[in-house]
């Protein structure tokens, strides 16, 4: 048995137990005012459900004259049952009478102590019924309280969310309208170098370079929920990536071991085609020459993918930052469920690992 009900079980057993034994102590020999006070007593526990019936079977002890003790106890539990005014008023006038009315009938009372007594059983029986409203009233409160709080809490939050997105939405519209306005010149420039230069080779890297523009505005839209990407970004279009990397003068190979009918997630599909792409980057960039070997995977249940190059063979050329590099793309890796490792490979090159799980 768990400590509260440990705990409930001796408050009813107090809750019963005390009024009985003040009912005992109160009376010597055995009559209608002790059984009907022991009766009183007997049924408290049914204050727990219903407080009105408690109240109703205690009124026999009332006009005995020992029903006081249980009394208390069944009204205290009325008023936290019922905390409104009218009808508490009309039950506390109702025991009031019940036990008043043997004192008048048997006793000749002068005006002052008719007054007198009908202001202590007032009092006696108010007390408990009042002090049962407040404790109800006070949880009542706390519970207002406390939703009142969590809707606060909740209300700030939804404001931090919507301050948050608005910002992401004004910084993706300076990006987009920033980088977008240089990526298009590049385009635009291209286009007119295709269109000007009589050289075939030239005219073939305009071309790509103009397509490679547009790519990049394709993507930057989407990434940045602006418009949609018509190319695709799964494993699929993994090929497709390698083929214009090699296209653009990257010694780069592909070695698949996956399936037409892989069982792949989108999420992680995009986070594979990320994987490839950072790490053909990055090759690029800092091992010019290089040969870069890409391996796709399916083994006990994850995607494994692997991108090694060897040591550089020209002038590595400083293009920029690049981005948030390997931090970033560890980041979207454990945000797909997977792990990333990357680091020299013995033969003086590097080698990106990244294991991503099937299902997700």
């Amino acid at each position: 048995m768990s400590l509260a009900r440990w705990r409930r079980l001796g408050v009813e057993v107090l809750a019963v137990g005390i009024p009985a034994v003040a009912v005992l102590f109160a009376h010597d020999h055995f009559g209608y005012a002790l059984v009907s006070g022991l009766v009183a007593a007997a049924v408290l526990p049914l204050r727990r459900w219903w407080p009105r019936i408690a109240v109703l079977l205690g009124l026999p002890a009332m006009v005995g004259g020992l029903g006081w003790a249980p009394m208390i106890v069944a009204l205290f539990a009325l008023g936290r049952a019922q905390p409104r005014i009218r009808p508490l008023v009309g039950w506390v006038l109702l025991v009031s009478a019940v036990a008043v009315a043997p004192v008048l009938i048997t006793q000749s009372l002068g005006g002052a102590a008719i007054a007198l007594t009908v202001a202590f059983v007032l009092l006696a029986a108010g007390a408990p019924v009042a002090l049962g409203a407040l404790v109800a009233s006070r949880r009542q409160l706390a519970d207002s309280l406390r939703l009142l709080e969590e809707a606060t809490e909740a209300e700030l939050h939804a404001k931090a969310e919507t301050a948050r997105a608005e910002e992401r939405a004004r910084i993706a519209r300076e990006i987009h309208d920033a980088v977008g306005h240089h990526v298009t010149l590049i385009a635009v420039e291209a286009a007119a170098l295709a269109a000007t230069t009589a050289e075939p080779d030239a005219q073939d890297t305009a071309g790509r370079l103009r397509g490679l523009a547009k790519q990049a505005l394709d993507e930057m839209r989407a990434t940045l929920g602006l418009g949609t990407v018509g190319q695709q970004t799964g494993l699929d279009a993994i090929p497709d990536l390698v083929v214009r990397a090699r296209a653009a003068g990257v010694d780069v190979q592909l070695a698949s071991e996956l399936d037409d009918g892989h069982d792949v997630p989108p999420a992680v599909e995009r986070a594979a085609y990320r994987v490839v792409q950072e790490a053909l980057t990055n090759a690029s960039k800092h091992a010019p020459g290089a040969g870069i070997r890409v391996r796709l995977a399916c083994r006990e249940g994850s995607l494994r993918i692997a991108v090694t190059n060897s040591a550089p063979r020209g002038q590595v050329v400083e293009v920029g930052s690049g981005g948030s590099g390997l931090a970033g793309l560890s980041e979207r890796v454990q945000m797909a469920g997977g792990r990333l490792n990357a680091g020299p490979s013995e033969d003086g090159g590097f080698e990106l690992v990244a294991v991503l799980p099937q299902q997700r």
